[in-house]
């Protein structure tokens, strides 16, 4: 008896030390764009993603920052079939404490299949999907656009489950906004996205409109963006001792660029004798030039000696592949932690702070725009409103008293 307590301690303490090993993969049961889905959350692990990639139907959610899945009986036994070796799996929050809680929605007489749960996508809606893709790759929208706006589609479509898109009316566009947007609370920039991607699919393949006017949009929010002072970023860029790390992250606020915009970077957009940084067809399918100072060329040029990429200037870990967009968010995590800078940091907060430090050193608007690649001088106005050169000249009536 004595023995078998022994043993039975022992292979706890055994299972216990292979699960704090183990990578941890967190599951949870939500709500997304409309459908009942299963998130997978883990700390950045190449096998687990690659595992993960070959699932039928797996979705990056950049909300959620987790991959999903549709959830269906078998999902759960299917994930922990696939990843069981390769991480603990943490369920916690598959159980009905989070469920799918739709929206009770009573049917109109005239439409008496309508529902907040969604069926899944008939043929023929998908068949819809497939045009409205076709359309937009003729017009090369970017990927993820033409994803946004399909999925959009189809949420909307499947909403009205058998009805034909041909009979489908203005009534039943504000019918679907206040029941199923409204209802369920979807967020106001995804509401302008179904109501965009309805009245495309229609315009270009009905020959026919829905008026979205018809449909109150929402107020857009104006919310300032997220600065670090220059300190901060020093900090941050200094934190890596990996120097293909330093140096990523290094020419994001140097050069005040996007995520994407870093990782497509080939060898060959660097301009050495102009001291320049070629962007090739960034977001609006746009060419810009962003000068490089002797300061960040001093640090390529350790980083080229120690890494000599081949194919882009970042590459992953096979030669020639693209750099990890997610690993990238881990090395600036990482980075945070030993800087020991508490704030919610993402990537993007450091081309805000490239701009809105270029606007305090006294950087004209129109060059910062040109810098950024934004097509509207608008989109670059915004850094006024988080510039704090003029405002800390601004004298407190509280200090005259």
């Amino acid at each position: 008896m004595e023995h078998t307590t022994k043993h039975s301690h022992r292979s706890a303490e055994k299972n216990l030390t292979l699960r704090m090993l183990k990578p941890k993969i967190i599951l949870r049961r939500i709500v997304h764009r409309g459908e009942d889905v299963v998130t997978i959350s883990f700390d950045y692990d190449t096998e687990i993603t690659r595992t993960l990639k070959s699932f039928q139907n797996v979705r990056w959610s950049k909300t959620h920052r987790a991959w999903y899945l549709p959830y269906r009986n078998n999902i759960v036994t299917l994930l922990f079939e696939q990843l069981r070796h390769l991480a603990y799996l943490d369920y916690k929050l598959l159980k009905p404490a989070e469920p799918l809680a739709p929206v009770s929605i009573k049917p109109r007489s005239k439409e008496p299949g309508i529902t907040s749960v969604l069926a899944p996508a008939s043929a023929e809606q998908i068949k819809h999907g497939d045009r409205l893709k076709s359309w937009m790759r003729s017009r090369r929208y970017s990927e993820s656009t033409i994803s946004t706006y399909v999925d959009a589609l189809l949420m909307f479509l499947r909403f009205f489950k058998e009805k034909r898109a041909e009979d489908i009316t203005n009534e039943d566009l504000i019918y679907f906004n206040n029941n199923y947007i409204l209802a369920n609370n979807c967020s106001g920039s995804y509401q302008n996205q179904v109501v965009n991607a309805v009245k495309l699919f229609f315009r270009i393949t009905q020959d026919r409109s829905l008026n979205p006017e018809l449909v109150h949009r929402p107020k857009r929010q104006k919310l300032l963006p997220n600065v670090l002072s220059k300190e901060e970023v020093k900090q941050i860029l200094e934190a890596p001792s990996n120097i293909k790390h330093r140096a990523m992250l290094s020419l994001i606020y140097c050069c005040g660029l996007r995520c994407g915009e870093l990782l497509r970077i080939k060898p060959e957009h660097i301009d050495r004798r102009r001291n320049l940084l070629l962007i090739k067809q960034a977001k609006g399918r746009k060419d810009r030039i962003i000068p490089i100072g002797a300061k960040m060329f001093t640090l390529l040029d350790t980083y080229y000696k120690s890494f000599k990429p081949r194919d882009y200037l970042f590459e992953g870990q096979l030669p020639g592949s693209m750099y990890d967009e997610r690993s990238l968010q881990q090395v600036l995590k990482q980075s945070l932690e030993k800087a020991k800078i508490l704030k919610p940091v993402t990537l993007h907060w450091l081309r805000h702070s490239y701009a809105t430090h270029l606007l305090e050193s006294g950087t004209d608007l129109r060059y910062i725009q040109e810098l950024l690649g934004h097509s509207r001088s608008t989109t670059t106005e915004i850094y006024t409103h988080v510039s704090i050169r003029n405002i800390q000249q601004i004298n407190s009536p509280f200090n005259d008293l």
